[in-house]
């Protein structure tokens, strides 16, 4: 029992190692290079459900949708260092007083999260995603989080990036997105494996046109970092 136990506390050791060691290993190789497969993907595809992806960089991505995804997610995403503090505060006082609790996630913390993990609310991955977007935000430019949350979000049950969703839904390439399509894929994403950006809901139609007047209210500063425009 004493040698079980004590190769069980050199394993848990070993992985601890392997999960603090994981995110600034992985993400130094992949500063410049297209990633491989996330683990959502791999569980779609295992699931039957395929996987379309297909990477193309951040210039060859509709401004447009780069406007209408840092309006939609993240609005201080050029501002702040990976966790937007007063969102964070409001969800805790929310869930204090026991009301439903608004998102507070970053894309930041959304491209960290699709990087390494699986999905799920429970505070171990919580508190690997805080983990893993610190160390996202220190080794990755803005612009770069930005083309990778782009290329692998997903849009749809199989579809995965910017490029794979503009051309199944609205046969175009990302790079010639218009305005309404941006926003329309941009309305989705809370729930895209439901919702449709090619045949949206009154309620997706609604949800897009708001996104196209925050487009507009976004100044440059905070839309820099990605090179979008309305």
């Amino acid at each position: 029992m004493t040698k079980l136990l004590a190769r069980l506390r050199v394993a848990a050791i070993g992985l601890g190692i392997f999960i603090l060691a994981a995110p600034p290993l992985v993400l130094t190789a992949f500063r410049l290079l297209p990633l491989p497969p996330t683990p959502l993907m791999l569980m779609r595809a295992a699931s039957g459900e395929g996987m379309d992806r297909r990477w193309v960089p951040l210039s060859a991505v509709s401004p447009r949708l780069r406007a209408a995804i840092v309006a939609s997610e993240d609005n201080l995403f050029c501002a702040h260092r990976g966790f937007d503090l007063g969102s964070l505060q409001d969800a805790i006082e929310d869930w204090e007083a026991g009301r439903r609790t608004r998102g507070a996630s970053t894309l930041s913390m959304q491209t960290a999260k699709n990087v390494f993990l699986w999905p799920g609310r429970s505070l171990l991955r919580k508190a690997l995603e805080a983990y893993a977007t610190v160390w996202l935000e220190l080794l990755w430019p803005k612009p770069r989080i930005a083309e990778v949350y782009l290329n692998i979000a997903e849009w749809g049950p199989g579809i995965f990036g910017a490029e794979a969703a503009a051309r199944r839904h609205f046969g175009t390439s990302a790079a010639k997105l218009t305005r309404r399509q941006a926003a329309l894929l941009a309305a989705v994403l809370p729930n895209p494996r439901i919702w449709s950006p090619r045949d949206p809901t009154a309620y997706i139609a609604d949800r897009a046109r708001i996104i196209e007047r925050r487009m507009d209210q976004i100044g440059p500063a905070l839309l820099a970092c990605v090179g979008g425009k309305p």
